[in-house]
């Protein structure tokens, strides 16, 4: 069995909600056994993060980043860093905006370097949008058009399960992909 961790943080519910269906598409894959972790939480005992074998990590975009939540819990690891701890683990990233673009990639990138300097390796959002062929564009997987990590949008101030369905699809899609992904890295080891 291969544990992910899905470590986010949400202040008003949107990344939660995507969260939950990330790990309900990582769910779906035999072997892995995916668990839904608060940034806040681990913060406070970031060694535990040696038990996983894989990272998805979830964010709101604020001010074109992460929030101030999950950048505690990224300095938190500073003694795992250095020991090079989490050298070889698989990752990748989510985020949440009110916007279409809201500066998500900025706030991937940081995700993405964050993995890097732990040594982790990236897997990237290989879903190909769906408008392209036909499917109406709040229905398509992809909708953002985003490869580096998974975008979802949520409409500021919507409540925290209002997301068209070509988002929750992407996000079990993506939360799958990565669950195949981690399989195959460990079949290999």
């Amino acid at each position: 069995m291969s544990n992910i961790a899905i470590i986010y943080h949400s202040a008003h519910g949107h990344t939660e909600h995507i969260a939950h269906h990330v790990h309900a598409g990582a769910s779906d894959i035999d072997g892995i056994v995916p668990h839904l972790v608060k940034a806040e939480d681990i913060a406070l005992t970031p060694d535990r993060l040696v038990e996983y074998d894989g990272f998805i990590f979830g964010s709101p975009t604020y001010m074109g980043g992460v929030s101030g939540p999950f950048k505690v819990f990224m300095d938190a690891t500073g003694r795992l860093w250095r020991t090079q701890q989490l050298k070889g683990r698989l990752a990748a990233g989510f985020t949440v905006s009110s916007l279409p673009s809201g500066d998500k990639q900025s706030t991937l990138l940081s995700m993405f370097v964050f993995s890097m300097q732990h040594g982790m390796l990236w897997v990237g959002n290989p879903i190909l949008p769906e408008q392209h062929s036909g499917v109406p564009y709040d229905e398509a997987a992809n909708r953002l058009g985003s490869w580096s990590g998974l975008m979802a949008q949520a409409g500021h101030a919507a409540p925290a399960d209002a997301f068209v369905s070509g988002d929750i699809k992407t996000a079990r899609m993506f939360g799958r992909h990565f669950a195949v992904s981690l399989s195959r890295t460990m079949a290999i080891a």
